[in-house]
Parts: structure tokens; sequence; C-alpha cells
């Protein structure tokens, strides 16, 4: 099944357009790794970065399911980008659900007007930022953010401290303002053009305005759906991944992959084997592919509820987002590690990039361990706990 479409046709054709953009030299730049300026460039001028944005801030108003629809259809052709594509729409929730009516409006307007890319240096597991506050009710920010997707080339930062009484903080700051400094240090496996490395802060003041809230992050109910709605994210690229490399497998099975001479076959696509193979790859998407419309079917009814949502109906989203991302992680890596089975040792061609996937899922799989995922959907299946809303869950 295709994901959700976006609801306006010049959006779905710019989509569509950028997709083949991006897969015409994903090999090449996966190889090269760095900053990916000119793709990062040909989303600014897509019109899609408003897609979470409201109508009435300028924007879309895209649905959910849409948006991360069009997340997993740029995870098939090139899962770095589209980690960028999709964090920036988090970091849209992220002010919607944390900031104030007046940032808001002011934030959320110029994303959609300018548009602005944001980055992102909200790691609630490093806690090496701190506020020091100022005699005019503003701070001073210091210290360092590792894993900071989409830092580099973004116009601003949503970045994450602790005040003196040790309460973490979500601020929105501009990339560029002074004391700021995006290294260039993201150099692992996967996810190679994520811009993932580490963001300094030395002395940056800080407005009173630059904090978001209230109600900040998990201020209420609502607010703490910005995890379920960063998990939904997970799963929609690992889903992503899993398609684009089962239709990178089918491909070349199809054209080039010769039959074992003991198969009998005539053609690799007759071999009983492969056709198992492909047989367990269709049922691990088509499972995690249920899931997920059923996950974010609920991840939508949650945010549609508002601030009047429950910790009851926010807990049942978690359990379905969590769900399916145990499903779509499984399937990524299943699929991404044994495409090469199917495919045959002329598959392993370096020119082909097909290892991308599987080094792509494996990395990003690695955002928060699946075991503690299964534990909170083995205690919700056996005593009915639902999982606690934190920045993993």
């Amino acid at each position: 099944m295709m994901p959700v479409p976006l609801s306006d046709p010049a959006h779905r054709a710019a989509l569509s357009a950028l997709a083949r953009t991006l897969a015409a030299t994903a090999v090449e730049r996966d190889r090269a790794g760095g900053t990916a300026k000119a793709e990062r460039d040909a989303i600014r001028r897509s019109g899609l970065l408003g897609l979470a944005v409201p109508t009435d801030h300028g924007g879309a108003g895209e649905r959910w399911p849409a948006i991360l629809g069009a997340v997993r259809e740029l995870a098939r052709v090139d899962s770095s980008l589209a980690h960028l594509f999709a964090f920036q729409h988090l970091m849209v929730a992220s002010v919607l659900l944390y900031g104030n009516p007046a940032q808001r409006e002011a934030l959320l307007t110029a994303t959609a007007r300018e548009p602005l890319f944001w980055g992102n240096a909200l790691n609630p597991l490093d806690r090496r930022t701190a506020l020091t506050p100022r005699a005019d009710g503003g701070w001073i920010l210091d210290g360092t953010k590792s894993f900071c997707s989409g830092a580099r080339d973004s116009d601003r930062l949503l970045v994450s401290a602790d005040d003196p009484s040790g309460t973490l903080r979500v601020l929105a700051l501009p990339t560029a303002r002074a004391g700021i400094a995006v290294l260039d240090d993201w150099d692992n496996m996967g996810q190679r053009q994520t811009d993932s490395g580490t963001v300094t802060f030395t002395g940056v003041a800080v407005d009173a305005d630059d904090v978001l809230g209230p109600p900040g992050p998990f201020g209420d109910p609502a607010s703490s759906l910005r995890p379920c709605l960063a998990q939904s994210i997970l799963a929609s690229l690992y889903l992503g991944i899993a398609e684009g490399a089962l239709a990178a497998a089918r491909d070349f099975t199809l054209t080039e992959s010769r039959p074992w001479r003991a198969s009998g076959a005539a053609a690799a696509a007759e071999d009983p084997y492969v056709l198992r193979h492909y047989g367990d790859f269709h049922v691990a998407i088509a499972g995690a592919e249920a899931l997920g419309d059923r996950a974010l079917d609920r991840l939508q009814a949650a945010w549609e509820r508002g601030r009047a949502l429950t910790p009851g109906e926010r807990g049942e989203a978690a359990v379905a987002i969590a769900t399916f991302k145990a499903a779509g992680s499984r399937a990524a890596l299943d699929v991404t590690s044994r495409l090469f089975e199917v495919t045959g040792a002329r598959a392993t061609a370096s020119r082909h990039g097909f290892d991308r996937f599987w080094r792509n899922a494996r990395t990003h799989s690695l955002h928060d361990p699946l075991d503690y995922k299964l534990k909170e959907l083995g205690a919700w299946t056996l005593t009915g706990a639902l999982p606690e809303p934190g920045f993993y869950s």
C-alpha cells in the first residue's frame, strides 16, 4: 500500500520531484558523507518545509499520516535527507506543543514565510548545556550537545539546557547567534549526511522569549506528544528504508542475478529459495505497514484532541506507536541484511551501494534501545500499564 498522500496536488508533485532528485545522487553522496548543501537547498525550494505549520500561520496544515508518508517516500531513496526533512516537522511540532501563543505566531509564521530550515540540538541524554540567569530576566547558555541532526546549514535550532534548579528548558535560537558553533564532526557508518554532530555554546545570550513555554516540555499531556511523534518518525524512516531495499533488490534480481546451478531454475526469479526470502520480506514490510497505519491514525486522533488530551489517550497512542516502531525496526534490519541472499555476489559491488540500506537502518535503529520499547509493550500486555511519558516513550 502507498503512504497516505499529501492533500495538495502541487505538494505531491514537489515531493515526487524531490525524491527523484535525491535518488539520482544518493549512492555517491552516501560515500562522500558531509553536508548535502545542494540537496538541502532543493528541500528549501520544494515548498514542503511548512507542511506541519498550521494554515493560520501560513503553512499547509497537513495531517501527520500524510507528512510521515512523505518521510517514508523520501527514505526509500535517501534516508539521511529524509531524516532531516522529518526532523524539520518535529521541530515545528515542538514549537506548537511547547510554545506560548506569541512564540507560535512568531516562529511558525517565519518558518512558513522564509522558509526556515530547523536543526535539532535537543538531546535529552546529553545534559552538558546549562543556563545561567541574567539580571534582566534572560539567560546565558554554555555547554555542548551531541547528535545534533541537521544543525549544519540550519536557520534555527531547538536546544535543550538545564536551568540552575535542574529543570530542562527548551530554547528556540537562530543558528547564527554569536557563541554558537556547529562542528563538522559527524562521520558514522550510516545516515552519513544527517550532520548529526556536535554543537557548542559559549556565552550565548538567551532572551526570556527564546525559552519555549508555557506549557514547555511535559507541561500537560498534549505537550508529551512530542516523543510519540519522534518515535513515529523513526518507525516511518525504518519502513521507508526497508521498502527502498526491497525495491533495489527486486530490480537487481529480475535484471542481473543469475540462478544458482543446483536450483534447476532458468532464472534467479524462479529459484524457490529466492522466492521464499521475498515472501519473508513481504510479510515483514506488510506487517509493519499495517501497524503503522493504525499507529499514525492514533497519533492524529491524539493530536486533534489538543489540550483536552487525557493521559490515557496519550498512553494508548504511545503503545500503538511503540508497536509500529518495533515492527519497522525489525523489518528494516531483516530486509537490508538479507537482500544479498536474493541478489548474489555481484550485488556487493560498491557502485550499487546496496550496503547503505543496512548501514543506515543499523545506525538509526540505535537511537534508543528496542529492548526498552518491548519491555514497555510487555508491561502493557501483561498488566495494562501504559508507558510513562518521557523523551523516548
